[in-house]
């Protein structure tokens, strides 16, 4: 199932399903946000399946003719794992971490597929950074790392956006990844169970045509069963909360000269079962 966050012209938001080039809302099922569904378990999928078995032919709005908004436009928690492809610590000149490096952004990041990314005037040197992410479902805490499978509901894109002149100024990264609209999602959450492996994703990103990263989430340093256990030790994890796994090498920062987030470009992040997350580039 992919599940999204649209809008149609003159309507609110609402949670929908996507099949194929149409999106159902959920509404008339009961559900009104994709929290809610992601919150409702195994009850709610059930529900949905009855609710798009009894739609007649040719229901459901067309892809073309909506919005598509983030996903979860209020996740509980965005949590981010840092360093955590090899080739990326070895292009940033760092240690290969024994233990995940964490931070977090809030939710004022969060924006959807096709909003633009707003590159704030008082950063000089705005870099991007394709990203798989995972949505827990069942949450918990203390989380056995063998079991990480039943808290994962699903994946998506998410591009971390990231003011390396704000982040590299001190130790504490937070204040270079949290800027308004730092955090594209979407297109939408395909649940867990139409992906056989996230470990093993073809996951790029394309900025006005050109791959500036590419690579396989098999290259992960640490993957999700040591992430949520490790994440779980500390804090409780809730349905929703998003987790945003680290990217590849290839970033902007890295290139020779550095290859920084420009007014007019587009980013594309496309990952394997997941869709294309795309993103234009604008001035604050």
């Amino acid at each position: 199932m992919r599940l999204a966050t649209f809008m149609s012209p003159g309507e609110t938001a609402l949670a929908g399903v996507v099949v194929n080039d149409k999106i159902f809302s959920l509404q008339p099922a009961g559900f009104s946000t994709t929290l809610d569904v992601i919150a409702g378990g195994a009850a709610a999928r059930a529900a949905i399946a009855s609710f798009l078995k009894a739609q007649p032919a040719g229901a459901g709005k067309d892809l073309s003719r909506v919005v598509l908004l983030a996903p979860l436009p209020k996740p509980p928690k965005l949590i981010c794992v840092g360093l955590n492809y090899r080739d990326h610590a070895a292009e940033s000149k760092m240690e290969i971490p024994s233990v995940p490096t964490i931070f977090s952004k809030f939710s004022n990041t969060i924006t959807g597929p096709g909003a633009p990314i707003i590159l704030p005037k008082n950063s000089e040197k705005p870099d991007y950074e394709a990203e798989l992410a995972f949505v827990i479902g069942a949450g918990g805490r203390h989380i056995p790392a063998e079991n990480w499978r039943d808290h994962v509901y699903g994946y998506m894109c998410l591009n971390d956006v990231s003011a390396r002149d704000f982040q590299m100024a001190t130790s504490q990264w937070l204040m270079g990844k949290t800027f308004d609209t730092f955090a594209p999602t979407g297109p939408w959450i395909t649940t867990a169970d139409e992906i056989d492996d996230p470990h093993e994703l073809d996951i790029s990103m394309t900025i006005n045509g050109e791959v500036l990263q590419r690579s396989n989430t098999r290259e992960l340093i640490f993957k999700l069963p040591e992430l949520i256990a490790f994440l779980s030790s500390a804090f409780t994890l809730e349905p929703g909360d998003i987790v945003t796994t680290g990217t590849p090498a290839g970033v902007g920062f890295s290139k020779r000269p550095p290859r920084w987030l420009r007014p007019g470009d587009e980013c594309v992040v496309s990952i394997q079962g997941l869709g294309e997350l795309r993103n234009p580039v604008v001035a604050e």
